[in-house]
Parts: C-alpha cells; structure tokens; sequence
C-alpha cells in the first residue's frame, strides 16, 4: 500500500490561490512546462475512492445494464425489501469499483416523515433526487472517498472553505458520513469505518450473494473527470479545502486537433491514490469544445467519466466487447491502423507484438510517460444524453515499496494519454458529428425584402447588414418576410434555403437571396453535418 498520508500545510500554486481566497495565482504552464511535485499537503486523511453514486430513475434498470456491461454483480442492497420506504439503492462491486444506484419513490412511498427515518443514505432528499434526474439524467451524484474520519474531514474542509453539504452522522457500527460541494449538483462524500468492518457496504444494507457472477477483472477506481464552464476557481476551491495538490494539467496546445479544445487539471491527494481532473472548454475553435457539449447536455458541471483500472484491461475489453451487442457499452472508433505503428515505436520495448496487435483489434489506446506505459479505451454515453462516460485503463511499471517493503502501484503511473488526445478528440468529434448528422435543424429566420444576407455556414445564423435576423414562427403569415429553413447535406444536393416557401418542393431555389439580390455562397461544412455548429 502507497504511504499513508499525514495532513500538513497547503502549498502549491492552486492551493496557495485558493488559501489566499482567490485564484489569481491560478495559471496553467501547460503540459511540457509542467514540474511535478507533491508537497504532502492533504488537509485531512484521504485515504481511497470508497463508491461513486448515481441518482437515477430507476435503479434496478440503471444498476442491471452496468452490471451486465461491466461483471459487477449486484452486492448490496436497500429498498423495500429491507424496509427502506425513501429509496431504492443498489450496489454493484468488482473488487474495490463500488457503483451505488439510487432512486427516489413515488406515490405513498418516501414521501413522508417517517419513510425519511428509513434511509439507509442520510443525506438522501426524493424531491432532490427527482429533481436531479429530470435536470442531468444519469449521472453521478456523489463521489465518496474513504477517509480517516469523515467528521474530522468535513470540519477541515468547511473550515479551508469548503461548502458544507451533509453536516457528520454517525451510522453505527463506526460509519461516519459527511458531505460538502464538490462541483454542481455533485457533492464530495467523507466515509470512515474501521477496518474489518462488519457491514456489505453501509448499515442499512444487506447483502446479496452472487456465486455465479463473471469477474471482467475491474478492480479499482483510477480517477473521476469533473466538467466545469471554468477551471480555476472550481481548482481553486477543491485543492484549497482538500489540500489536494497538482499532479498534471494539459492545455489546448497539448491536445493536438484544431477543430475542439480543452484545459484540464489533475488533483491529488498525498497518496496520490485519489485523482481528480477537472476539464473547462476552450472557445473559439472550428467546432463547439466537447467540454461544452456536456455542459449543455448536462445542464451544467457534473462528472464527466470514471476511469476503472484493470490489471488486464485487453481481457476485460474481450468480456465487455462481446456483450456489446446484447445490451452493455459501445465503444468509440478505434484509431487507424497506422497509429499502431506508433505504439511499436513508443512501447514496443514493454508490449510483445501479440500484444500491440491484440490493442489494435480491441481499439485500445496506448501512451508512454518517464515513468510507465498507459493502455486506455472509452465508452460512448452510457446513458440517453451525450454525458457520462466511462474508461477502461492498464496501468504498466512504476513499482514502489512502502515501509513495511509491500510493493504498490504509484498512482497515475503512464500519465493520463496526453500522447492519445489528438485519436481521442477526433474519435468523440466524429461520434459528436454522427449524432449531429441526425438532427438536421430547421429553423426559420425572417428577412426583410429587399436587403442583402448572409447565411454563415455552421452558426445557424442569417444577418442582414450585419445584424443577426430573428428566428420567424412556423405559423407566421406574414408575406412581406422570407422563410429560410436549413435542409440537410446530401452528397448529391447542398442544402437550400428557399424563398417564400416555394422552391423547396423542387429542391432547387438559391442558396440565400433576399427579394431578388443573392449573398454570399454557402461554404459546405466537412463531414457531411447539416448547417450547424
């Protein structure tokens, strides 16, 4: 096990900023001016990831897909089945990963005083919860970690100016849970417990045994991903009232694609065995940041994705993989071939031939750092909105010994596939343009006769003497303004707006024209997408 960490003073860039009560002295170097250190500066015993929770619907449907897609049997639960009338929670578990699933329930049923008293989850609300659902979907509520003393962490926090969410409960049988904000709608759950503790998960659940249950071979949570609207101030607050330091952050620079961007920064607790990136969009760029996509789809920050460590990812994927199909995750596209060529180049001192071959049949992902080598591959969406996704990771070399000579893992061992983003940026734009393609706009604009437009390419946007029209109601009358609907690509036709609704049955009619004077050409946008950005 790594060393366990000891609370001392906040140093850092992040951490001075946000103790100064501000974060001026936030400021990204970017990858290749980065100097990692660790100043030991936890402001509480943090000690691992203990669960990461999900507010849903329906728990039993969110819980059976991960389940399913990830062999993490069903381990505890509490419901009405064990007398918990204000929600129903399931946990699934594959080794140390812990997904608990809960959801509110309707009707008669936790509604009322006494169905609250029955709540395994103390801080649990109904009415958040189905507020929560309707505003995010899927999507992770809670992020606990294992502490020391949940109390004693939630006072330092709240002291270092954390805002308290779940004031300290004791659970009994030497539980302790505490609560403050995290990001958003997400808060950030201190759990203690002895060792040995004799409970499945919390007091309030009860087991299930599965001895049937498929191990895909996940075994720990690697690092949870935060997307936030702007970075330092959310790291300033986090690494202030955690004493989290830095461990690595990238810059637009170091992505490597033109069309999207991202800055992210990677929190660390001493241990270096809790890993908190937090991304924001970088505006300006040829097409929206993908960090904003989920911003917008999510209805603000919120977890972006986790990554669950494998000690033989390429064996989980083939588990995964083949239940693809049947109802559990989908991947995104696999790099060209030649990007493999590349592996060879970077890791083939460390991964057998077999073993770059079996990468790319998988699509797997593989980057190299000073330290270790990264095998790494994402999910798409796992639920209804383009949010929440997973990673599936290896992490090769940097053995240690601790001071009674175990050996461990250091934490972020390989990095976090910096040498992959470009691959990876181009594979979520397509997906991104995939699901764009579908939803070709029509909106209409109105024009005044007589004046010349523009119609810009990719902005859903028409402007008369450079000022932006007004979006016209379907139902208008009025035939002194012309209607413009924007009609799909095709290979064989570019979309047309038209004039006074008459030249779209013949799908001719001029690109954009007010009474009789033409503007500007449309540019037609790259991977066949309708008009829009």
């Amino acid at each position: 096990m790594p060393p366990t960490p000891t609370p001392t003073a906040t140093t850092g860039a992040v951490s001075a900023a946000a103790a100064a009560g501000e974060n001026a002295g936030f400021r990204l170097v970017g990858h290749r001016r980065f100097v990692r250190a660790n100043p030991r500066s936890d402001r509480f015993q943090a000690l691992a990831f203990h669960h990461v929770e999900l507010w849903c619907a329906d728990a039993a449907s969110a819980a059976g897909r991960f389940a399913f897609a990830l062999g993490a049997p069903l381990a505890a639960r509490s419901d009405l089945s064990t007398g918990n009338s204000a929600h129903a929670s399931l946990l699934l578990r594959s080794a140390s990963v812990a997904f608990l699933f809960t959801a509110p329930y309707g009707g008669d049923h936790g509604v009322g005083a006494d169905a609250a008293t029955t709540a395994s989850i103390p801080s649990f609300s109904p009415g958040a919860a189905r507020r929560f659902a309707a505003d995010h979907g899927l999507a992770v509520r809670a992020v606990a970690l294992r502490v020391a003393d949940a109390a004693d962490a939630f006072r330092a926090s709240v002291a270092a100016g954390a805002r308290p969410a779940f004031q300290p409960a004791d659970l009994g049988g030497g539980f302790g849970l505490a609560e403050v904000e995290l990001y958003g709608d997400v808060v950030l759950r201190f759990v203690s417990h002895p060792d040995g503790a004799d409970a499945p998960f919390l007091p309030g659940f009860e087991g299930v045994s599965n001895p049937g249950a498929v191990d895909y071979g996940l075994r720990r949570f690697d690092h949870v991903v935060g997307n936030v609207p702007e970075l330092a101030p959310v790291a300033a607050y986090i690494s202030g009232f955690t004493g989290f330091h830095e461990f690595a952050e990238f810059t637009a620079e170091d992505v490597g694609t033109a069309e999207s961007g991202l800055n992210s920064v990677v929190l660390a607790n001493n241990a270096e065995t809790v890993l908190l990136p937090l991304n924001e969009p970088v505006h300006g760029t040829k097409r929206r940041s993908q960090i904003q996509t989920y911003l917008d789809h999510h209805g603000g920050p919120g977890v972006q994705h986790i990554a669950l460590a494998s000690d033989d990812v390429l064996g989980t994927l083939r588990e995964m993989r083949a239940r693809s199909a049947m109802g559990g995750f989908e991947f995104l596209a696999p790099p060209p071939p030649n990007y493999y060529d590349g592996v060879r180049r970077r890791a083939g001192d460390v991964l057998s031939e077999e073993q770059i071959n079996e990468c790319q049949e998988l699509g797997v992902l593989v980057d190299r750092d000073d330290q270790g080598v990264l095998l790494q591959i994402f999910t798409k969406p796992v639920g209804d909105r383009p949010t929440f996704f997973l990673e599936m990771i290896q992490r090769i070399g940097c053995m240690e010994k601790d001071e009674s000579g175990q050996e461990y893992q250091k934490g972020g061992c390989g990095g976090f596939g910096k040498g992959n983003f470009s691959e990876l940026f181009k594979s979520i734009e397509e997906y991104e343009k995939s699901l764009e393609a579908k939803q070709a706009p029509t909106h209409l604009l109105t024009l005044a006769r007589g004046k010349p437009a523009t119609f810009t390419s990719g902005r859903n946007r028409c402007w008369i003497e450079g000022k932006q029209a007004e979006p016209l109601a379907l139902d208008s009358e009025d035939t002194g303004q012309l209607r413009w609907p924007v009609l799909p690509w095709t290979e064989d036709r570019p979309a047309t707006p038209y004039v006074d609704g008459d030249s779209a049955a013949r799908g001719g009619g001029p690109p954009c024209r007010s009474g009789r004077r033409e503007a500007a050409p449309l540019a037609r946008p790259r991977g066949g997408e309708g008009l829009h950005g």
